[in-house]
């Protein structure tokens, strides 16, 4: 598994001094461009022949999350490759081997100029070592919604900073505007809940100026987002678990 070491910061942390979820997703979503690029299939590798990597699911589990300054290590692993899809693993630990979080999560390989699937190349995958699964339980990749009972947001309005390198919302962001649209029973100080799972299905790419209008769905300890096109069509569903601390 490729990995590398680091410390949490203040800048990633929350109001209670523990990583956030936006911030866990960050240091795996950068642990695979890490490891991309040392193995020489990287952004510059992908630009040149029109390709990029769109992330399709994603599952992270959390076990605990490290607290500021706590040593970590942040690793990934693809562990099967198939048509266009990429299914890639990841993990953070600590120093001492204990397990923080797990992830799943699936890749769709894209021609950009196309704008519509390619099929992986042996030169791609050769690239990478296929490793076994991680031990953990595989959530399905689509997300089941209510029929009824969603609450309406208000709109908002996608800006440059929402924007990666392929010029359209990051996947990472989809999740921090599902975050912040969650009811404050969710997120209150009073209320220990622990977020112990993160499902996230991406539908369909948002580009600058486009408008998102977020529907929120309650269930007790699960709360999903909708973040929906005009037309209601979504762009990404993301399903928060969360679990009493008593528990």
């Amino acid at each position: 598994m490729y990995k590398f070491s680091s410390r949490i910061r203040y800048s990633e942390v929350d109001s209670k001094g523990i990583l956030s979820l936006e911030s866990l997703l960050d240091y795996f979503q950068d642990c695979s461009t890490f490891h991309s690029e040392d193995v020489g299939v990287g952004l510059g590798y992908l630009k040149e022949r029109h390709l990029a990597w769109v992330l399709s699911a994603w599952q992270i589990v959390v076990d605990r999350y490290p607290r500021l300054c706590e040593e970590v290590r942040i690793g990934t692993a693809p562990y099967d490759f198939k048509g266009f899809f990429g299914y890639r693993n990841f993990l953070m630990e600590t120093e001492d081997g204990e397990r923080l979080a797990c992830a799943n999560t699936l890749w769709t390989l894209m021609d950009m100029e196309k704008m519509c699937p390619a099929r992986l190349t042996k030169e791609l995958t050769e690239a990478y070592r296929i490793e076994d699964r991680l031990p953990m339980d595989y959530a399905p990749r689509k997300i089941a919604l209510p029929a009824e009972g969603g609450t309406e947001k208000e709109p908002l309005e996608v800006g440059r900073r929402h924007l990666d390198t392929n010029n359209h919302v990051n996947n990472g962001q989809y999740i921090r505007m599902a975050r912040e649209h969650l009811p404050t029973e969710y997120m209150g100080e009073s209320l220990d809940l622990f977020l112990r799972q993160m499902r996230a299905e991406y539908k369909k790419q948002a580009y600058l100026g486009d408008k998102i209008y977020p529907v929120v769905y309650e269930n007790g300890e699960i709360a999903a987002v909708s973040l929906n096109d005009r037309e209601g069509q979504p762009y990404c569903i993301v399903e928060f678990e969360f679990r009493n601390m008593g528990e």
